[in-house]
């Protein structure tokens, strides 16, 4: 078993701690933005892969075109359990779908969106092919990918206080995967390589993670992320510890309440020939 097969793992508590903590603290405006830019494409097909608890999904049930078909898939079962159950404005079709051999007919939609799940691919270049594969000519693959971890406050506090906790074997999730694939040149070679017309389009976005206490980004990334399994791997009954641990190391830096931070990540958008 590969030792980092659990970050791709959402499962147990976490899709329902994900989609109440981490979704409004760092997803929601990325999300929004990302449908804004699909809506001027007027797709009448869209695939989201890697939908997770559906925050993408759920604005797009919302803004696009009635008319437009909404798929919206993810690997982890628990994770579509939890968006299905939560609900959609519209009914959109749900799909436990592996993003590298996908469950989809060639040139099936228009548009494939995907909100920072490349970076969880194990095969990067292949999920790429795959997505090409089901993209009409002419399609359009929308995604987010965060930049490096020390333009991302609050991830990197978690990450540096759980490193003084465990100086020996620091969990790493968070540096090595969400925020692990941001090198522009590399991002293009994946698209050039996966037969996506290069270059893409690559725009920084900045926003503000906001919170009402300081437990609440610590809770969030140390139990509702697989950051959750590498705490619990390092000792039995620790992760209330980790988590004390983290949120007393952001209310030193931002304070106890009303608490902001800075996330910075990029869109990409990639065209099919």
């Amino acid at each position: 078993m590969n030792p980092h097969d659990s970050d791709l793992v959402f499962d147990g508590s976490i899709p329902e701690l994900y989609d109440q903590l981490l979704v409004p603290l760092i997803f929601e405006p990325y999300a929004i933005d990302l449908v804004h830019r699909l809506v001027e494409l007027q797709p009448q097909t869209v695939l989201e892969v890697a939908a997770g608890t559906g925050v993408v999904t759920r604005v797009m049930a919302a803004t696009l075109h009635p008319a437009t078909e909404i798929v919206g898939s993810d690997l982890n079962q628990p994770m579509i359990d939890h968006a299905s159950a939560v609900g959609t404005a519209r009914p959109v079709i749900w799909r436990q779908a592996d993003v590298l051999d996908l469950p989809f007919a060639d040139s099936g939609f228009d548009s494939v969106v995907c909100q920072f799940g490349i970076m969880f691919f194990p095969d990067r270049v292949r999920a790429l092919s795959e997505v090409r594969r089901v993209l009409r000519p002419g399609g359009t693959f929308l995604f987010n990918i965060w930049d490096r971890i020390e333009t991302n406050e609050f991830a990197a506090v978690v990450t540096d206080a759980l490193a003084e906790l465990y100086p020996d074997d620091p969990p790493q999730f968070l540096a090595r995967t969400p925020h692990g694939y941001h090198d522009e040149s590399v991002v293009q070679q994946d698209l050039a390589d996966a037969g996506f017309a290069t270059p893409a389009g690559f725009e920084p976005m900045e926003a503000r993670s906001r919170a009402a206490s300081h437990m609440t980004p610590a809770i969030a990334y140390c139990q509702g992320t697989p950051l959750k399994d590498e705490i619990e791997t390092r000792g039995s009954g620790r992760l209330e510890e980790a988590t004390s641990v983290a949120a007393e190391a952001i209310a030193r830096q931002f304070g106890r309440s009303d608490i902001d931070g800075l996330i910075r990540g990029f869109v990409v958008t990639a065209k099919t020939d």
